[in-house]
């Protein structure tokens, strides 16, 4: 557990020993003027401008993805409305310690006249017991809450909580913030590198902005890096020794979490909107990341019913013979054949006729039960099932011309004679169908 203000031994260290604190660390802004990103929240007449105005912090949750500053905005936070800031990491305290800051506050807001800023970083880590000890202190003001998550808090936090919070959402920092605090920390001769006289164009800082993927914390540190790799009396930041500092980074894809789902959606709705680049580029974004080659062939075999079906009904063969190749031969090679099916199938005809077509039927079996068979379709085996009628007045299809019984009729039960749960639709092999079902169901010509 961290349960403390923060700590001037920290704060100041750079100041005697500036390689003893990350470049991250020293570049924190001091006030909320100097903070990158987040215009929405910290521009002028936003929400948390006003809040260290009137110097009254409401309990809050910011959600957002790693490096846009929930920490830093926290303490920024702490320092206008001059309140105790105390830091709990959600993976290490207990309910023990809890009651313990929270009384700690309680005195300090009796004796002091200080209020406490509770800060908790990766609050959706904390259980349903640890979430109800906050809820009467916050109601009772004994201290302002604080979180922090990269989780999609709905998912994470129970209901109680989530009523007596704000959930403020942080976004990934634009390429143009970020090149902008890298600059500040390449120019700052007080907490920055400026002492190295370090030059370095802005598509170069463009570039490691953009492998920081909205994350500060990354950019700076790959700065620092970067500038750590010169050699003595070197002075130009070349693209070179940046491709050095930076190296392979892995795409924020949380396969247990939201970002997960979200990329999963992106990729089914572009295979849905015949949009093939965006499909390859989230198929692209799943196998980097790591995501298993099965989940991925999966996904495909389902889209090629539920959305392509029998509009082509060749895109179940591709999917299936993707799915089974990609395991067959693994990574990297099973980028090939996954690619293919995707691209087969975003440009494919599309027909969402298995889908509707089962949940209508299926809305019927529910709702109505164990209808009986009609007893022309029963199968009669034995002498018994004979005197009763089954099978009586049945017609082999195939004895037939073209294999349909003329007249024949529905085989539906009969109390849902008439029903249809299938329509052909508008694109590809089944549309060609839909003369010839109307015919076999013995619909009236439009």
């Amino acid at each position: 557990m961290t349960a403390a203000s923060v700590d001037p031994l920290l704060d100041h260290a750079w100041q005697r020993d500036a390689g003893a604190v990350p470049l991250a660390e020293r570049m924190r802004p001091r006030r909320l003027s100097e903070f990158a990103g987040q215009s929405h929240l910290v521009g002028p007449g936003r929400l948390l401008a006003r809040v260290a105005e009137t110097g009254r912090v409401p309990s809050l949750i910011f959600w957002g993805p790693p490096g846009v500053g929930k920490t830093t905005l926290a303490r920024l936070l702490a320092e206008h409305t001059r309140s105790h800031f105390v830091v709990l990491s959600a993976t290490a305290a207990g309910v023990k310690e809890l009651r313990e800051v929270v009384e700690q506050a309680r005195r300090r807001r009796g004796h002091e006249g200080r209020g406490t800023l509770l800060f908790v970083d990766e609050i959706h880590r904390f259980n349903k017991g640890q979430q109800d000890v906050l809820l009467p202190h916050l109601e009772a003001g004994a201290c302002a809450l604080v979180g922090a998550t990269t989780e999609n808090p709905s998912f994470e936090v129970n209901a109680a909580l989530l009523s007596r919070v704000r959930v403020l959402q942080l976004r990934p920092l634009a390429i143009a913030e970020i090149v902008a605090l890298l600059r500040r920390a390449l120019e700052d001769r007080e907490r920055g590198l400026g002492a190295r006289e370090v030059r370095a164009d802005d598509g170069l800082l463009a570039a490691l902005a953009h492998t920081a993927q909205g994350d500060a914390r990354r950019a700076l540190s790959s700065l620092e890096l970067a500038v750590d790799l010169l050699a003595d009396g070197e002075h130009e930041l070349t693209r070179e020794i940046a491709a050095q500092a930076v190296g392979a980074r892995s795409l924020r894809y949380d396969r247990a979490g939201e970002e997960h789902y979200n990329v999963v959606s992106a990729f089914i709705k572009s295979m849905r909107a015949s949009d093939a680049d965006a499909a390859v580029y989230w198929l692209a974004r799943m196998l980097e990341a790591g995501e298993d080659v099965d989940f991925v062939a999966r996904r495909l075999v389902i889209f090629a019913s539920e959305d392509v079906g029998n509009a082509d009904p060749q895109g179940l063969v591709v999917a299936t013979a993707a799915a089974q190749a990609a395991h067959q031969i693994g990574m990297p090679e099973a980028v090939l054949p996954l690619t293919q099916a995707t691209l087969y199938l975003a440009l494919a005809a599309k027909s969402n006729a298995a889908l509707t077509s089962y949940a209508g039927a299926r809305k019927d079996v529910q709702a109505r039960g164990s209808l009986e068979v009609p007893l022309v379709v029963r199968n009669a085996v034995t002498t018994l099932m004979k005197a009763a009628q089954y099978g009586v007045g049945y017609k082999y299809p195939h004895d037939f011309a073209e294999g349909v019984v003329p007249g024949q009729g529905s085989y539906l039960p009969a109390a849902l004679a008439g029903q249809r749960y299938f329509t052909a639709g508008a694109q590809g092999w089944e549309a060609a169908q839909a003369a010839r079902l109307a015919a076999l169901r013995g619909d009236p010509e439009e």
